[in-house]
């Protein structure tokens, strides 16, 4: 009677230390088991394998043996990965794409009611409606990080290394990370209160930490547990650096997230940080998040270390190299700034509206143009100006980059502030008359910018 129910457990041979052993056949009604693991060749290399072993019955019913065949499915199993990893970049490359012109578009916007606040900051003096206005600004600021977010995921976002404190970037994203760590999960800080100074994008920093944050939510989610979050100086000898790989003794910040959770096998661990590999079910990983944190810490010169056991919870380091100030910054000069004259591209009218006035407001003489053809016109004529303050995205074919070339080619002496919702792009040109600010700029920086440039252009004497 093929019919008869029992249970068959064939457990895959070969499989590294630590991994647990996978039930190759499952119990079923008809007689035949099926599943697929790791198994091992006669020279010792293993494969992967879909077994299927079948059950032999005698005339009378009676279970008298098995048979099985063990096909190796590596290649067919190494295709289907390829294709999900190919599903998996293309994916990304859309959401990417998406996220990146949705905080264009919202930089924008931002930009609009940024410069508004600013212009009716000075026409009120009213506590109330001040106090009204710095929420609105405070609005204002945390949408811009948002965007800042959604542009480093979408990756087109530039590392913008700046002075930090990275006890204070870990404090100032304190309610992010227990939210993403869900209310199972307790979360302590363990930080140095002497920590060095480091020299890191601290948007990236953020998205980093918040990452780890999520991972070892992840690797806690049934059971809950503890996350500690540590930071000490540490100072890297040659054998540790060599340890870690790509990187220098010397001195360094060392960040850590400790997590109670399942941990890792050593076969695991070993591909962590490769793009797309993830061990959570469909949809609740790209096997991005450490690649990227591998990433950010590279270019920063820095590197990662994760220590990790099957069951003993999992540490992963960040190490960045510390601040090495010298000598004191000197103070910039209070000379008197030249008023000069900026013509303004921006092909949003909004924006375009609230920046002309605020030019006025800063006592500039400011001409304006809805794209890169008016502008020109205006650069063709004999008008003087010091600086041309454009957007890099303008429509009708020519946008912001290739406006300031040709503005460079009719006018070589002319200064020009580039300003974009997306982040600083990758430019191929001269740095010192070509400056960018990133939307939605605030008014002093703003200010700041064209005075210098404006000065610069300004000749000697």
């Amino acid at each position: 009677m093929i019919g008869k129910h029992f249970s068959i457990f064939y457990t895959a041979e070969g499989r590294a230390a630590g991994e647990p052993a996978r039930v190759l056949a499952q119990t079923t009604t008809n007689g035949r088991f099926e599943g697929e693991g790791w198994r091992v060749r006669k020279d010792g290399t293993r494969f992967w394998a879909n077994v299927v072993i079948d059950a032999i019955w005698d005339e009378e019913g009676s279970l008298i043996g098995f048979t099985k065949i063990t096909r190796d499915i590596t290649e067919r199993r190494a295709l289907e990965e390829a294709k999900e990893q190919l599903y998996q970049a293309q994916k990304m490359e859309v959401i990417g794409q998406l996220t990146g012109g949705v905080a264009h578009d919202f930089n924008n916007l931002l930009t609009a009611v940024s410069g508004s606040h600013a212009l009716l900051r000075q026409m009120i003096s009213d506590p109330r409606a001040l106090r009204l206005l710095e929420t609105a600004e405070r609005a204002v600021a945390r949408g811009a990080k948002l965007t800042q977010q959604l542009l480093a995921f979408s990756r087109q976002h530039r590392l913008q290394p700046e002075k930090s404190s990275i006890n204070e970037l870990i404090m100032a994203t304190e309610g992010l990370m227990h939210n993403a760590a869900g209310e199972n999960v307790d979360i302590v800080f363990d930080l140095d209160p002497q920590l060095w100074l480091s020299n890191i994008d601290q948007t990236q920093f953020q998205s980093a930490l918040l990452n780890l944050i999520v991972n070892a939510r992840d690797a806690m989610e049934e059971t809950g547990g503890r996350l500690m979050i540590e930071t000490r100086n540490v100072e890297l000898d040659q054998d540790h650096a060599r340890s870690l790989g790509e990187i220098t003794a010397g001195s360094y910040v060392m960040i850590a997230v400790h997590d109670t959770g399942m941990g890792m096998t050593a076969e695991t661990k070993a591909k962590a940080i490769e793009p797309f590999f993830t061990t959570k079910g469909p949809g609740k990983g790209s096997g991005l998040g450490l690649s990227q944190i591998f990433g950010f810490v590279r270019q920063s010169n820095g590197q990662i270390e994760i220590d990790s056991a099957l069951g003993e919870g999992t540490t992963v380091r960040m190490f960045l190299p510390r601040l090495n100030e010298e000598g004191v910054a000197r103070e910039d000069s209070k000379a008197t700034p030249r008023i000069g004259t900026v013509l303004i591209t921006e092909d949003d009218p909004d924006v375009l509206s609230i920046a002309v006035e605020t030019l006025h407001s800063l006592g500039y003489e400011v001409y304006s143009a809805a794209n890169a053809n008016e502008a020109l016109t205006i650069l063709k004529r004999n008008t003087p100006i010091d600086v041309l303050f454009t957007d890099i995205v303008l429509p009708r074919g020519i946008n912001g980059i290739e406006l300031a070339r040709e503005a460079r080619r009719l006018r070589p002496e002319i200064r020009v502030l580039l300003a974009s919702g997306y982040t600083r792009p990758g430019l191929q040109v001269d740095e010192d008359v070509m400056h960018f600010i990133p939307k939605p700029y605030r008014v002093p920086d703003l200010a700041l910018q064209l005075e210098e440039m404006v000065r610069s252009s300004a000749p000697a004497g």
